[in-house]
């Protein structure tokens, strides 16, 4: 297995390479408390589900990935809730990617028996940048994906810590690249003045950061139609797009999202 996970970390994807994949789709499920929940700009959540009920209906429908999220491991200076995730990993087949309160190599190594195929770290990156290079050595590239949470402030785009409690100096652009250059495999960019607004994504910010990065791009925040899905990718030409609200009160099912893509001459797995 290690030499799988080398030979993929040493060899990044060529943006040119990148956009030749089916694009895939993603639910997130953002847990407190045990429970699924889900809010506007991070903030008035309410009640989504159970997250392993959730977990199962997704892989079942067709999803490519499953993210989970403890959403206040940070906040609460405690640990992700490896018994949720391991009962969540046993209900699906697809790639899961669990993040929330990992600020250590023994934490993503717990994740990874529990059941994770990547981690995701975010404000432990901003507090340790070494950290990504640190996760990266140790369990090779693809199983690093780093969540940025951005907002747009006096006309920059500043990346937020903590759920999205906390304003950091950086420029979005800017930390996306050096986690890229430490070793991330990933990005999931979260846009906070889009989050849970259901009125489509930030396709601008996505396609500015999307043509100068050479490892998969995901999109977060803003979906409310199967239209905002064929935008983000023929707009942005991401290789991801991210949502949760809108598969978990069913207003968006992921087998007729993917049959509209494809119609659309957007690459999808069916």
């Amino acid at each position: 297995m290690n030499s799988i996970k080398n030979t993929f970390s040493s060899v990044p994807l060529e943006v040119e390479e990148r956009n030749t994949f089916a694009k895939r789709i993603i639910p997130c499920l953002d847990v407190k408390d045990g429970r699924t929940v889900k809010g506007v700009n991070f903030v008035n959540l309410r009640d989504a589900g159970d997250p392993v009920e959730l977990a199962w209906q997704y892989s079942q429908q067709g999803a490519d990935e499953l993210i989970f999220l403890d959403i206040t491991a940070t906040h609460e200076r405690r640990k992700t809730m490896i018994e949720l995730v391991k009962s969540v990993a046993r209900q699906i087949n697809i790639p899961f990617t669990i993040g929330g309160g990992i600020n250590e190599l023994t934490d993503a190594d717990a994740l990874l028996n529990a059941g994770a195929d990547k981690i995701s770290i975010n404000s432990a990156a901003v507090r340790n940048p070494a950290f990504i290079n640190q996760l990266a050595e140790a369990f090779g590239k693809q199983f690093v994906v780093v969540a940025v949470d951005t907002k747009n402030n006096s006309e920059k785009n500043i990346v937020f810590l903590n759920g999205g409690r906390i304003a950091t100096g950086l420029e979005t652009e800017q930390w996306i690249k050096e986690a890229e250059d430490r070793g991330a495999g990933e990005i999931l960019l979260t846009s906070m003045d889009h989050d849970g607004t259901q009125n489509g994504f930030d396709c601008d910010l996505l396609k500015e950061i999307n043509d100068n990065l050479s490892i998969p791009l995901i999109a977060s925040g803003g979906a409310g139609a199967i239209q905002h899905f064929i935008d983000v990718f023929q707009q942005s030409n991401v290789d991801a797009a991210l949502a949760a609200s809108v598969f978990h009160y069913g207003e968006i099912r992921i087998p007729l999202l993917k049959e509209e893509l494809k119609r659309n001459k957007v690459e999808v797995r069916l």
